[in-house]
């Protein structure tokens, strides 16, 4: 059966992630995401209202032109997580596809909430919801599967998809790190990796997530972010002012743990900002969460200003507001809050805990630079860096390569520069550039069988 992979986006920036794997006549596509660095360097832009040809042009959304040298149709499109560099293309590009969007159910919800919000295309794609550890039929062949294996990252319900073909597995590795103590969701499925490594004939082709790839070690757990987390706020606790933290608002494991120890410090904790409230409203409505009953989550602008009025008006000491804006977005709310824009008061000594780190990027470092200072220069004392990566380290990806033991490895979610630490780890552990180490860009298609 040829096998043949098209290297659609996410090839030279983290971030447009797609690609497209031929298995015979058949195609899955996995991931459809948006770039938002190019569109945050633009003032108010809404893409929501935006041509996919224009997103296209603004380097935004994958150029899926690639996709029509694939001589086979597309079966299914899998995003394998929750997060925008990975399903915030769908709206713009799903419609092309007569197949169906394939997806855990967190997954699924938010990929239907992009779908509801756009204006300017239809997607009427089918919704079909596969939990981890499930497999369903690609094609009329009967010789084609797709499998999920559990994988944790830094948002929940994440997947690594894996399709099997009569020549071996295509496992494709995006976003992943290993934790074994997660604070939700099952532990990173180490053995089915192993097990996929060894059934018939093995994996054929690993397609690999770069991002820490140069960071020697492993990834921590999330507990140990937690345990932090934990520490930084307990030593505050006898502070009798302002306490602010912000978080990727994905990330429902940090925010649950936010609250919790919002709550051992005596502090009423309230979600604030729109994609606040859209992810942990999400997770709460399909149980992969418990909230108090008294949590308040709010996303509508006016609604967030009523509510720090009520915090400003019955004590900042009594709250800990978890906001939007750890990137320094414009319109985030930790942003307008540095901007003096809100009803909430900084006070000279007041903590901002930002338990994010920056994604390392021109635009986003710019930002946070400027939403630090912006807070800084009203007094606020800044604790930073209360994270762990969603991504794997060196150990993380050795590991992988020798469960696995892949035939081709082809690197992914960086540019050139950040392939480089994978490429030497491949190299050392036998893999040829040209051979079987496929370095590629946008665009390209790879011929793995004829």
């Amino acid at each position: 059966m040829e096998i043949e992979i098209a290297t659609v986006g996410g090839y030279e920036e983290v971030g447009r992630q797609m690609t497209a794997v031929r298995a015979g006549d058949d195609v899955v596509v996995f991931d459809m995401g948006l770039n938002l660095s190019q569109v945050l360097i633009h003032d108010d832009v809404r893409t929501e209202q935006m041509h996919s040809l224009d997103l296209i042009d603004m380097g935004a959304i994958p150029d899926d032109r690639v996709m029509s040298e694939l001589e086979g149709d597309v079966k299914a499109i899998v995003p394998t997580h929750g997060h925008l560099d990975h399903i915030g293309a769908i709206s713009k590009l799903a419609h092309r596809y007569n197949a169906p969007i394939v997806a855990t159910p967190f997954t699924l919800a938010l990929v239907e909430q992009e779908v509801d919000d756009e204006s300017k295309f239809t997607v009427d794609n089918d919704l079909v919801e596969m939990e981890a550890g499930e497999t369903m039929s690609i094609g009329s062949s009967g010789q084609v599967e797709l499998e999920f294996v559990n994988v944790t990252h830094s948002v929940i319900d994440a997947i690594n998809p894996v399709l099997h073909t009569p020549e071996g597995a295509v496992v494709y590795g995006l976003d992943k790190r290993m934790d074994h103590t997660p604070v939700i969701g099952d532990p990173i499925d180490m053995e089915r990796f192993r097990e996929i490594g060894r059934e018939g004939n093995g994996v054929l082709a690993y397609i690999e997530d770069c991002t820490n790839a140069g960071k020697k070690g492993r990834t921590p757990s999330e507990s140990v972010a937690r345990e932090h987390l934990k520490d930084v706020m307990q030593s505050i606790e006898d502070y009798d002012g302002g306490i602010v933290a912000t978080t990727f608002s994905s990330h429902i494991a940090r925010v649950k743990s936010l609250v919790e120890f919002a709550k051992d410090i005596g502090r009423q904790p309230v979600l604030l900002g729109r994609s606040m409230e859209k992810y942990s409203g999400t997770a709460e409505r399909l149980n992969f969460v418990e909230f108090p009953d008294d949590l308040g989550m709010y996303g509508h602008r006016k609604s967030v200003d009523r509510t720090f009025k009520r915090i400003m008006k019955e004590g900042k000491e009594n709250f800990l507001p978890i906001v939007t804006g750890h990137q320094g977005e414009p319109r985030a709310m930790l942003t307008r809050m540095g901007r003096g824009e809100t009803p909430y008061e900084l006070d000279e000594g007041d903590k901002v805990i930002f338990s994010a780190r920056v994604i390392p990027e021109p635009t986003n470092e710019g930002q946070r630079y400027q939403s630090e200072r912006l807070l800084r220069m009203q007094g606020a004392r800044i604790y930073d860096e209360i994270h762990v990566s969603g991504h794997l380290r060196e150990e993380g990806h050795f590991e992988m390569l020798q469960a696995l033991q892949p035939e081709h490895v082809i690197p992914a979610h960086q540019d050139l520069k950040g392939f480089s630490p994978y490429v030497d780890l491949c190299e050392s552990q036998g893999y040829e550039l040209g051979r079987d180490l496929h370095v590629t860009r946008n665009g390209n298609l790879i011929q793995l069988v004829e």
